[in-house]
């Protein structure tokens, strides 16, 4: 079989000397030639675009429009001599077609991106796989965040703490720290010169512990704060001056979740008047169980979705194009539905949230190995679903 390999070397020819084919089938969106100049940019012009005899491009169309977007003058190029112009329109629709009959091996390809990851690369998206095709080849979403998992042994009774205020545990990349959540110096013993990505934070409700746990067999000491002793304005202030700590201490653009009961709308709203830039939506946590109350027993719980600042916040699910459909109902079990693991929830914390609750907002508004903050921590369901999900927290 005669193989030519002999083509001639690569030549920089001026962008003008080349044109696109105007009978290729093979279409390039925006959003496509963005990616390829980022590349370009990034890694340089490593792949030639392949012409005829008459400069007309036989592969390389996406690189010619990305060379064109990004003002460069002249462009690597390899000519071929096609023997018959059925050779040369047949190699143009191989080009293109071939590649796109091999599939992954998915966990090498993991592997690859939990290198990059290692290494701090700062663009991962260069690599054509956006943030949540990157979280779903990384992460095994069926077992990565299973609420009924076996629940770590807690303490007996009111055992001495052993964490004084201003303790800071790392956890692996995580951090968790015993501090003020109004006192500014917290955040900066926590975070340093970082910025969060995110955050999710369920802030006490204002409400007495007591009245949540009833006369059952799990109770739990009142909060230190917001826990029922408040006036409205008081609860306010408290309220918005947590907010003010975390829009100082993130990311512009960031989302922000904070939790709250139907008893506080005005309250958790009027703080957040003036300190968030936009209230981008407001989430009913549909429960599959009633819980206290006697005018109506309560079974959903309000999810505030705020905005800190004016830069594009991330957002990986969009209309649902890349399969993950999501609304502003987000239905999920609560500590009282009769399951597995349920006891262990509430021995936990009187209010404790559904660990794939937290794990779906965070794949929602966040990247892998961003920073996901929660100023109040609870029993530690943010941090273990940033760690499930590949952030930190």
């Amino acid at each position: 079989m005669n193989v030519v390999t002999n083509h001639p070397r690569i030549e920089m020819r001026p962008l003008g000397a080349i044109r696109i084919n105007p009978k290729n089938p093979r279409t390039h969106n925006a959003q496509q030639i963005r990616q390829i100049s980022r590349s370009i940019t990034r890694f340089g012009f490593v792949n030639p675009i392949i012409i005829d005899d008459d400069g007309l491009i036989v592969a390389g169309a996406g690189r010619y429009l990305a060379a064109e977007a990004l003002g460069l003058e002249e462009v690597p190029t390899l000519k071929v001599a096609f023997v018959t112009e059925a050779d040369r329109r047949a190699f143009a629709l191989a080009d293109n077609r071939v590649a796109e009959l091999s599939t992954w091996n998915e966990n090498l390809l993991a592997a690859e991106f939990e290198f990059l990851f290692e290494a701090e690369f700062d663009d991962i998206e260069i690599t054509g796989f956006d943030a949540i095709e990157i979280d779903d080849i990384i992460l095994d979403d069926a077992q990565s965040c299973n609420d009924s998992e076996a629940a770590i042994e807690l303490p007996e009774g009111d055992a001495e703490a052993v964490t004084r205020l201003g303790d800071l545990w790392h956890v692996g990349d995580h951090r968790l720290l015993c501090g003020d959540a109004l006192a500014s110096t917290s955040y900066d013993l926590l975070l340093g010169d970082q910025r969060a990505q995110m955050v999710f934070a369920d802030p006490p409700y204002n409400v007495r512990v007591s009245d949540i746990s009833g006369s059952g067999q799990i109770q739990h000491r009142e909060f230190s704060q917001a826990s029922g002793e408040m006036t409205a304005p008081e609860f306010t202030a408290f309220l918005r001056a947590t907010f003010r700590h975390l829009v100082n201490f993130s990311a512009d653009g960031s989302i922000h979740f904070h939790c709250m009961d139907w008893r506080h709308i005005r309250e958790i709203t009027d703080a957040a008047d003036g300190v968030y830039s936009d209230l981008k939506n407001l989430i009913v946590w549909a429960k599959s169980n009633g819980g206290q109350g006697s005018f109506y027993r309560s079974a959903h719980e309000m999810i505030f979705a705020f905005k800190s600042g004016r830069a594009p916040h991330i957002n990986n699910f969009g209309l649902g194009e890349k399969g993950r459909y999501r609304t502003n109902v987000w239905r999920y079990p609560g500590a009282n539905t009769f399951r597995k693991g349920r006891m262990d929830d509430l021995r936990s914390h009187p209010t404790v949230k559904p660990l794939r609750m937290v794990a779906d907002a965070i794949r929602d508004c966040s990247k892998q190995r961003g920073l996901i903050l929660d100023p109040f921590s609870g029993s530690g369901t943010t941090l273990v679903a940033a760690a499930r999900t590949g952030r930190r927290g």
